[in-house]
């Protein structure tokens, strides 16, 4: 699988690309700024684009910018772009795209690496991987404004959390020590309390449960 790495701090990008390289991805460049991102990409069609958000020259968010081009203008390339805090507005923007391959984590994330890789490759697949971090402040803010999300059972609201990571059913299975059967069942009640449209594609299915949990 072949990668363009989007990172301003030196060690970071040598780091990533080291990590990336022994998870077996081939990093086929790796830039310095967003707009050395966008002309990488043009250049080589990457599979995936890990990138973070805050890049020169105001070290806002020329990282999302560009990746949300990137997506615009190459819908097959996956993006996943880093951050060191949780803003909402980030993931509602990167979500909107409508075919997935899309992922927003934490840069503490990457301190797990299997995970980590592993939700790299759930994105270059055509999934979504949501940090663990975001759904739990969106969902800890849903809790106290949103009855619905209130009146779920505690495992529900576990479910319901690692259906917003976009974890698959067999994976939230393992996860809670549960059978795939049970978890379908909790999903089905889930659907039915906050009114969500059932959807089998994994992408749409964590677009519909972050829209109701980013509702203001």
């Amino acid at each position: 699988m072949r990668v363009i790495i989007g990172e301003d701090e030196a060690l970071l990008r040598r780091g990533l690309q080291l990590l990336l390289e022994d998870g077996g991805f081939e990093v086929v460049a790796a830039t310095a700024d967003a707009e050395a991102l966008e002309s990488a990409v043009e250049e080589h069609r990457p599979d995936l684009v890990v990138t973070d958000i805050r890049m020169p020259p105001t070290h806002t968010d020329e990282g999302l910018v560009a990746a949300l081009r990137i997506r615009r203008l190459h819908p097959r390339t996956a993006v996943v772009v880093l951050s060191q805090h949780v803003q909402r507005r980030y993931a509602r923007e990167l979500l909107a795209s409508p075919d997935g391959r899309v992922g927003y984590l934490l840069k503490q994330r990457i301190a797990d690496v299997d995970t980590f890789l592993g939700d790299l490759r759930n994105v270059a697949s055509g999934g979504t991987a949501l940090d663990p971090e975001v759904v739990s402040v969106m969902l800890a803010r849903a809790r106290r404004s949103d009855g619905a999300v209130r009146g779920l059972t505690t495992r529900q609201q576990e479910v319901l959390a690692l259906m917003a990571e976009g974890r698959s059913n067999a994976r939230i299975a393992v996860e809670l020590f549960l059978t795939e059967k049970a978890v379908v069942q909790h999903t089905s009640n889930i659907y039915d309390a906050l009114q969500l449209p059932r959807d089998a594609d994994s992408h749409r299915r964590v677009l519909a449960v972050m829209r109701h949990l980013s509702r203001d």
